[in-house]
């Protein structure tokens, strides 16, 4: 097999105000033709700039070194990458080598048709009349499993589901059809039945196309779904390379194996579960729920005389006092509007939902007010959540100033300084800005802020999503601690059914807005009844090569029997 880059001794520095960070140290690599390697590794170990490198995309305050060979698409010739002049790496990307980014709302512009995105590539780098264009951009939209292509190659990014929208970021990289792809944590924020589905086109861009692809991941059951190697980095090295196999059956190195030991699996729950509810006292059952849900139905109004969207269609379930209920389902599922709703940010439009006593269906503002202050919300993204002008402290102060519990951040700084400490960040942190904290460390700080005023029902939505395994286990841990500390009801919202499954007395699935299924892990994860459900457990892919690739064809004979 011939092969399509070659890293050499790679070492790439950023040149900050404290001096040079070394983000890579001496990173050696080799990608063969139709070959996947996926690089894992926590953030900041240098995956991602690694990649980047292929590209040539770094920034201007970075200075690399060492050699990036990177051949042709038709094997004829090599370049280095780390060599080229501006013009000549326009030529070679999208050609050559072509990305596929980690955010396709990001990557797309929205104000083109994906059809002109898609044509920009091929305009640039040859001879391609208006109409050939044209037709090489519905043609590789049909490709990647977008339906209807000739119409849909008019739409704007807008008008495509989240899945969709990174199919069209995968056709613009296939367009030219280079000979490597870097797909950049292609799947993060997808539910694990759409994750499933571009699992599948990137491996059909493999076999079909004969593309190599360079995988980032820090999910490690997509490592072992698609990657034929693994290389594993750490603090800027490679500290373990090897068959995929290989690599999940005997690891070598000791943070590779911290790395394996971090991911969640269905049924680590059961234990954890079975042990809150043998420490709740007898009487428990016979409380009145914290939320009780009977026939709720939430509407979007539709515009300009059109019909509503109908989010949440006569759903009923509750919770109580101390008790977790994982909420999953795939988006616009209705997980979010649920949430939402609990937290008087919705309109309940039919049925009824009872909060903290309260019934929601009409309720005003000014009554809800008061209970603002038992309703703790932790976000998806803390980094969009916390102001950026402000400090952590102020950030995690701010409920206690508007609730009146403190004139001034400065006054509550002891409390916040207590809160930091739970969350298990110095009380230091708090002088630190959101941008100068990690994911794993704004999630705590996120979750600090929604525990400031020791609320009795916590609602967080998708609050481990976007990060790496192991500081997801560590959040996960914390989370549970906090939940046995303050004692806390909660509504955990997810896709990831292994995390739900971890922190969640019962599970509740949604799809297209009612509720299909509830009951225990054991009961819903373990022997679920709907077919929804099944599809959903047969699409959460696992770290474990051999067994992926059973359940692969298990959840292809369940959508070919829908």
């Amino acid at each position: 097999m011939s092969t399509v880059v070659k890293i050499e001794n790679l070492g790439v520095s950023f040149a900050t105000d404290a001096g040079a960070v070394k983000a890579v140290d001496d990173v050696s690599l080799t990608v063969s033709r139709g070959e996947v390697l996926a690089i894992v590794g926590e953030s900041g170990s240098g995956k991602t700039v690694t990649a980047k490198t292929i590209l040539g995309l770094l920034p201007d305050t970075a200075t690399a070194n060492g050699a990036v060979v990177l051949s042709s698409r038709d094997g004829s010739s090599e370049n280095n990458v780390i060599a080229l002049s501006k013009t000549q790496l326009r030529a070679v990307r999208g050609r050559d080598v072509s990305m596929v980014f980690q955010e396709p709302s990001t990557a797309l512009n929205p104000v083109f048709t994906v059809g002109w995105q898609i044509a920009e590539g091929l305009r640039a780098h040859g001879a391609y009349s208006k109409r050939e264009a044209r037709a090489k951009a519905i043609e590789i939209l049909g490709r990647v499993g977008i339906p209807d292509p000739k119409k849909r190659v008019d739409y704007y990014p807008h008008q495509f589901s989240g899945g969709q929208k990174q199919r069209v970021v995968i056709a613009m990289a296939l367009v030219l059809d280079p000979g490597l792809i870097v797909a950049d944590e292609p799947t993060t924020a997808l539910d694990v039945t759409v994750q499933a589905e571009i699992l599948d086109l990137l491996r059909r861009c493999r076999d079909d196309f004969g593309t190599a692809i360079v995988l980032i991941t820090h999910n490690m059951g997509v490592v072992a779904d698609l990657a034929d190697r693994v290389a594993v980095m750490y603090q800027g090295k490679v500290v373990e390379e090897a068959e995929v196999s290989t690599l999940f059956s005997n690891p070598q190195d000791d943070y590779t194996k911290k790395l394996l030991a971090a991911v969640p699996h269905i049924g680590e729950g059961t234990l954890h579960a079975a042990a809150r509810a043998e420490a709740r006292p007898a009487e428990w059952a016979d409380q009145k729920p914290v939320v009780l849900a009977t026939d709720l139905r939430i509407e979007y109004p539709g515009r300009l005389g059109q019909k509503g969207f109908v989010a949440v269609d006569g759903v009923s379930l509750q919770i109580k006092a101390g008790e977790v209920l994982g909420l999953v389902g795939e988006s616009g599922s209705g997980k979010t509007t649920i949430g939402r709703a609990m937290a008087g940010l919705t309109k309940v439009t039919g049925g009824s939902l009872s909060v903290l006593g309260y019934e929601m269906r009409g309720i005003k503002e000014r009554e809800f007010k008061p209970v603002r202050s038992d309703i703790g919300f932790v976000f998806q993204d803390p980094a969009s959540s916390f102001n950026p002008l402000l400090s952590i402290a102020d950030c995690v102060a701010e409920p206690l100033v508007i609730h009146g519990y403190a004139d001034h951040p400065a006054d509550a700084r002891a409390r916040v300084n207590e809160l930091l400490e739970a969350v298990q960040l110095p009380g230091s942190y708090g002088d630190r800005f959101p941008h100068e904290l990690s994911g794993g460390q704004r999630q705590r700080a996120s979750l600090a802020r929604a525990l400031a005023l020791k609320p009795t029902l916590l609602i967080a939505d998708e609050p481990t999503s976007a990060l790496d395994v192991s500081v997801q286990a560590r959040v996960l841990e914390l989370f549970a601690e906090l939940q046995r500390e303050f004692g806390f009801a909660s509504l955990f919202i997810s896709h990831d059914l292994a995390v739900v499954d971890l922190v969640a007395d019962r599970i509740a699935v949604l799809y297209k807005g009612k509720l299909v299924e509830e009951g225990t892990g054991l009961e819903v994860l373990g022997a679920p009844q709907h077919p929804y459900t099944q599809r959903l457990l047969a699409s959460l892919p696992v770290p474990n090569p051999e067994e992926q690739a059973a359940r692969r064809t298990a959840l292809a004979r369940l959508i070919a029997a829908d």
